[in-house]
């Protein structure tokens, strides 16, 4: 149950003054639907004014307030024309305030001849006279104006204005209480941070990097308790202690030999799956370190140790591809791998529901599917989750509950991450990493050129295709927007390349429907069709051998992770592979350092620690926006800075101060469910 303390602040907004229906849609749009979410809408920016006796002691361009006496309104005879009210300031200069449209109405009403106002708003220069357009604020003598030196800027969306909100966040926090405090007395002095509910008013009131960093912080704070709950439940469930007698990773044939980084990987999976208390470990690994060799040692185990092994991929193709290499490399050892998605019907269904419910299926490869109510399994002791960012904490916590006793969990990823993130996605897992490229891996030249070389490159994949080679070309976006001659789309990419190769070219993006899409991956994976036109849907997964080109169009608008991830995607067979990096006119110059790096460099763990620091965690976590991360209140460099120290208080506060036992326990549960971590809480009380 959420602590009565916090029940004001998750009260509707509808129970401010002044929110009916019509303001309840723009402020839903935000997520401002209760008290702690205006709480929590802090400004973007700040406008700082400087308060002038005249407006010879202002710059142009400036904010400022000035009093002024109104001594003339001038209207136009055309609407559109602006409407001009001119005044006077202390010392006789004329300024001129101008409105356009409607807003006229509002200066007839605020601004009556002879009378004086303080006025607010950027001072500019128009032909030989000085004005404010729209002034921000007109306020009567005695009004609050000097109080309005610095503003808050906040985030609106249609139907909001700069007023309305910061009204509204007034009274949200007029409304929220006193909270107990979570944070350790002596790091709170060594900060010199604020009580909680100061750092909010703090917040908005101007730029404070104290309140700004206490805030962060509570949320960083949160999200590892939660993680930190999580794990500890899991170690005190009881899993299946599993330990296999090599009668089934002794009869792999593999066509090379393990890197040291797999072997490593494989002894803390297999020191893991020996105790009861169930794995829960994220593989790292850049593209083609060798992960699927890994998960197949670790599902064998689990075989060998009599239970049954369960792979989940984010896709159905990503499913069938891992079904059928697994399938080909666990073939000499006898070990039965079996394929469930969603799209399988009939008997080759019943079938499979069958094998895994008497045992006869060892290893299960599918899609979401495989964890439906209808899927009833022997004895499932173990589960490899592929891309891991796809699924939540909470649908880990669900895996937890298929088998008859909780299933080690090995998660997957791709996608390289820096170790601040690590810890804020993935906080409860143990992680191993993939370091080191298998023998024989090519290095894959990376070019970088213009989009005006577009027609020898094409000439060069059509030399390519002639040599029977395949070549993917990715386009960032499906439909043209805006500035059609800006974006090359999929659609329109995909008919000028049909043009020269005809039937040899097939297109797949996001919004085709999952039958076509399919299809036309298995025709240039089976290598009937010779060139893939796709957006990023195919970052993830597809191995095709025979595919020696790579073509990124618009590589500046890609984060350095997904150029790597995309990259990724040839060099997998025995030939020469290359990577074209096709960019528009004006790079920006992170744009310019990120394309330098991708030429310069394939390690994928370098990159993203280079992504981070260029363009905040955006790309790391698939294709989000820059800077997006499980966080609503941290910016980037909080996390990088403060999550280490809310990593470590977290487990001191677990480990030393008795858990969520406590004074400072108790605090430390209502700042859970404040950030709607609860499922920490949850775990507490046995899921």
């Amino acid at each position: 149950m959420r602590p009565d303390v916090l029940n004001p602040l998750f009260a509707e907004t509808e129970t401010l003054d002044g929110v009916g229906p019509k303001l309840k849609k723009p402020l839903g749009r935000l997520g401002l639907t209760r008290i702690r979410d205006l709480d929590y809408h802090l400004p973007e920016r700040f406008v700082t004014r400087r308060a002038v006796g005249n407006i010879d002691e202002a710059g142009e361009g400036e904010q400022i307030v000035v009093k002024l006496t109104v001594t003339e309104h001038r209207a136009s005879r055309s609407p559109r024309a602006p409407y001009r009210v001119l005044a006077q300031d202390a010392i006789g200069n004329i300024l001129a305030l101008t409105y356009f449209g409607r807003a006229s109405y509002t200066a007839k009403k605020q601004l009556p001849v002879s009378e004086t106002r303080w006025v607010a708003g950027r001072l500019e220069r128009f032909g030989d006279m000085l004005q404010i357009v729209h002034p921000d604020h007109v306020l009567e003598e005695g009004g609050e104006s000097l109080q309005r030196l610095c503003e808050p800027v906040y985030r609106l969306s249609e139907g909001l204005t700069q007023p309305k909100v910061a009204g509204l966040v007034e009274q949200a926090l007029e409304r929220t209480p006193e909270l107990p405090e979570w944070i350790d007395a002596s790091q709170l002095d060594k900060e010199e941070w604020p009580a909680w509910r100061d750092a909010l008013v703090l917040a908005h009131k101007g730029e404070n990097k104290a309140a700004r960093d206490r805030l962060a912080y509570d949320e960083l704070l949160a999200n590892s308790l939660a993680l930190m709950l999580v794990r500890a439940d899991n170690r005190k469930r009881r899993g299946q202690a599993l330990q296999g007698d090599g009668s089934y990773r002794g009869r792999l044939e593999l066509s090379f030999p393990l890197t040291g980084a797999q072997k490593r990987s494989i002894a803390e999976i297999e020191g893991d799956m020996a105790q009861e208390a169930p794995m829960l470990r994220l593989l790292q690994g850049d593209v083609g370190a060798g992960k699927t060799v890994v998960a197949l040692e670790a599902m064998l185990i689990a075989v060998e140790a009599g239970a049954q092994a369960a792979l989940l991929a984010p896709t159905e193709i990503l499913a069938r591809q891992h079904y059928e290499s697994l399938r080909r490399m666990a073939e000499p050892t006898g070990a039965h791998v079996a394929l469930l998605t969603g799209r399988d019907k009939g008997r080759a269904r019943e079938a499979t529901l069958m094998g895994l419910l008497d045992g006869s299926v060892d290893i299960v490869v599918g899609t979401h599917a495989i964890f439906q109510d209808k899927v009833a399994y022997r004895n499932l002791a173990m589960v490899v989750i592929d891309e891991q960012h796809r699924f939540g904490v909470g649908q880990r916590l669900m895996l937890a509950s298929k088998g008859k006793r909780a299933p080690h969990v090995l998660a997957m990823t791709a996608t390289p991450i820096p170790r601040t993130l690590t810890l804020a996605q993935y906080g409860e897992l143990d992680v191993s990493k993939l370091d080191e490229l298998p023998p024989g891996r090519q290095a894959i030249d990376t070019v970088v050129m213009g989009q005006d070389k577009i027609g020898p490159l094409v000439d060069r994949l059509t030399a390519q295709i002639a040599e029977g080679r395949q070549a993917y070309w990715v386009c960032p976006m499906v439909r043209e927007l805006d500035r059609p001659e800006e974006i090359a789309a999929a659609e329109a990419r995909y008919s000028a390349l049909k043009e020269r190769f005809g039937k040899d070219v097939v297109l797949v993006h996001g919004q085709l429907a999952p039958e076509i899409k399919d299809a036309a991956m298995e025709r240039f994976a089976s290598g009937d069709a010779k060139l893939l036109v796709a957006t990023t849907v195919i970052e993830v997964g597809v191995d095709v051998p025979n595919a020696t080109l790579m073509v990124i169009e618009q590589a500046e608008r890609f984060g350095l992770a997904q150029l790597h991830q995309l990259r990724g995607r040839v060099g997998r067979g025995s030939e020469k592979s290359f990577c074209v990096l096709l960019h528009g006119e004006n790079l920006s110059e992170t744009a310019q350092e990120r394309l330098k790096l991708m030429r310069q460099t394939q390690d994928g763990f370098l990159l993203a620690e280079e992504d981070l620091r260029l363009r905040g965690g955006g790309e790391l976590l698939g294709t989000r926006q820059s800077g997006d991360t499980p966080f609503t209140v941290a910016s980037l460099d909080q996390i990088t800075q403060l999550l280490p120290k809310a990593y470590d208080d977290a487990r001191l506060l677990m480990e030393r101060d008795g858990g969520l036992e406590g004074k400072r326990g108790e605090a430390a549960r209502v700042l859970l469910y404040l950030f709607e971590r609860d499922y920490g809480v949850r775990t507490l009380r046995g899921g």
